[in-house]
């Protein structure tokens, strides 16, 4: 059965109903997940020619080799699943909201007299937490108002109430400074530290208006009872919290318990704002570029950050306002889109924000890209270049010991690395390690190849080596046509220095030139590239004499076996029955259990 066979038998099984699919390559690999309404429908779209029209899904569909689904209840429980299989497998297809950022935490630590923490290590049987903050200063902040308003210890002892009753503990300076009632020597009983926790508790989860009504109602009643120094102290404690609200106030004080998330797109990334609202202050703020992968649309975006942010930074708001209408409908949230008021102003700011960072990410590419441009300007300077040198190929070759030689070339298109241009050479025409004839058959075969397909030409040539390696390009290049028609340099390895053709003398260029930096880059990716090339293929001859060792294989069983598998690990990871099935029961057994012996062997 062939694949596209295979595939329109799977597709034409799937049922018309909400799940998950996922897409795998021929090694078995998951490279897409999606979900749907109707999984039959979803599917097909990807195979008829109107979809292929977009290159991202064409090459998708092109290395799908087998479809898996899961049927789900609705489709926000398959979006769930689709998130969950994302975040496990990573597909290459499938956007990702990466953050390798930990932000900090509060936390409440179980303990008797407990103690309030910042971390940022989320382990739940520690404690309970409040948080992420986005900011060590936002949870600094609040972690102080806490301690002025509460005198909640920051030591570190352990205060049972067996070591209390024997005295084991002194209280310290905090105790005399007034912010801590002295627990450790009994002279604050648990329950009422338990209060001041509870209170407290309330300020780290943002109920701001709980501790007020608390407050102001202790300060009437100490004012009742004539105990003026006390209800003061509440006044005072009340402005401190005026004072914090009144910093960190955006919106109506109503609008609470809210998630804010809007999008700003360009055609290859979309830019997430994502703000937490309490009682009209943000208590959360977190920008997110997501780069596209398969042109997906805002609202397909959107619906996936939604889910991800309030699931990684622990959100159970009932209410989500975004820019644009969400297509899923949860029962753990309402969608909003507000039009008018504090709510609109709400999204305005959160926008705002996005906008921003799609705007700093569009100038800060322009500015690269711009000094790139001024580094190539100065390389034509340097080389007397007619032409800008926007596309740069340089050629290197690698062998060990004069065994397997190789040969890579690398691509530079305006001075970034331009990685699908890179090329490898298993080097054909010459015996033993002649690098200058390797030389001349690579530059041959590189660009007979451009001639044929009537490919661009690069602008510059760069040969790591000195003359001689120079000179048998520049032979290559005379006998296609093209010498004198593409500029062409050697880099010679001892002194970094640059030889045009047929000058005897170095070209005379600054060690601290931006263009000799750059031909010194380009230089070393050659290098790289031709390293690891020439370790790879060491790696497979290594393999091959292994197995042609083995009585009964032979060399065009081990090449056959490098064809199917691809790489050396596949073939040494792959099952017996795997191997058995390529090359036959017996000559697998004799790979993957070396030490059977049959008839004949000896």
């Amino acid at each position: 059965m062939t694949k596209d066979e295979k595939l329109k038998s799977i597709i034409a099984t799937l049922p018309d109903s909400p799940g998950v699919y996922r897409y795998f390559n021929e090694d078995g690999v998951m490279i897409y997940v999606g979900k749907a309404k109707s999984l039959k429908k979803r599917v097909s779209s990807y195979f008829n020619k109107q979809s292929q029209e977009s290159r991202k899904t064409e090459r998708l569909v092109s290395e799908i080799r087998n479809i898996e689904f899961t049927l789900a209840n609705n489709e926000f429980d398959a979006l769930l699943l689709e998130n969950n299989l994302i975040k496990q497998n990573q597909p290459k297809y499938n956007i990702l909201l990466k953050d390798d950022k930990t932000f900090p935490f509060l936390c409440i630590i179980k303990e008797r007299f407990p103690r309030i923490i910042s971390t940022r290590k989320f382990i739940p049987r520690q404690g309970e937490y409040f948080g992420p903050y986005s900011s060590v200063v936002s949870m600094k902040n609040i972690l102080e108002l806490v301690r002025k308003l509460y005198s909640i210890r920051t030591c570190n002892l352990i205060l049972s109430e067996e070591n209390i009753l024997q005295k084991k503990f002194k209280v310290c300076l905090e105790y005399h400074i007034g912010n801590c009632k002295g627990p450790c020597e009994g002279l604050q009983d648990e329950k009422s530290y338990l209060d001041d926790i509870a209170q407290a508790r309330n300020i780290l989860k943002g109920d701001l208006s709980v501790v007020e009504e608390e407050f102001t109602s202790r300060m009437n009643e100490a004012a009742e009872k004539m105990e003026f120094e006390k209800a003061d102290e509440f006044k005072q404690k009340l402005g401190l919290l005026e004072n914090f609200q009144s910093r960190s106030l955006v919106v109506n004080r109503k609008l609470t318990n809210i998630d804010v998330i809007t999008i700003a797109s360009s055609p290859t990334s979309a830019f997430i704002n994502y703000l937490q609202v309490k009682e009209g202050s943000i208590i959360f703020s977190k920008n997110i570029e997501i780069k596209k992968k398969l042109d997906e649309t805002d609202e397909e975006i959107l619906n996936y950050a939604v889910v991800e942010l309030r699931a990684t930074y622990r959100s159970s708001n009932p209410e989500v306002y975004t820019n644009i209408p969400l297509s899923l409908k949860s029962g753990d949230f309402e969608n909003v889109v507000p039009q008018i008021g504090d709510k609109r102003k709400l999204v305005e700011m959160s926008l705002k924000n996005s906008m921003f960072m799609k705007r700093e990410k569009e100038l800060s590419k322009d500015s690269r890209k711009s000094k790139k441009s001024e580094v190539l300007s100065i390389l034509q300077e340097n080389l007397r270049l007619v032409h800008f040198p926007k596309i740069i190929e340089c050629f290197d070759n690698s062998n060990f010991q004069g065994t397997s030689p190789v040969a890579s070339m690398v691509r530079f298109v305006d001075g970034y690395p331009d990685k699908k241009g890179y090329r490898h050479f298993n080097i054909k025409t010459v015996v033993g390690p002649d690098d200058f004839a390797s030389m001349k058959e690579i530059v041959t075969r590189r660009y007979m190849r451009i001639i044929e397909e009537q490919s661009e030409y690069p602008s510059l040539i760069i040969v790591d080596g000195g003359k001689g390696q120079l000179s048998s390009a520049c032979e290559a290049l005379k006998d296609l046509g093209l010498y004198g028609k593409i500029p062409i340099v050697g880099i010679a390895k001892k002194l970094e220095e640059i030889y045009y053709p047929e000058d005897p003398l170095p070209l005379l260029i600054s060690k601290k030139s931006p263009g000799l930096l750059l031909i010194q880059q380009i230089r070393d990716e050659a290098h790289r590239f031709a390293i690891e090339f020439h370790r790879l293929k060491r790696s497979k001859n290594t393999f091959v004499t292994e197995l042609e060792s083995i009585p009964g294989i032979g060399k065009k069983t081990a090449d056959k076996l490098l064809r199917h598998f691809k790489s050396v690990k596949k073939i040494k990871d792959a099952s017996l029955e795997e191997l058995a099935e390529l090359i036959g029961k017996k000559s697998a057994e004799r790979i993957k259990l070396p030490d059977t012996s049959y008839p004949g062997d000896q």
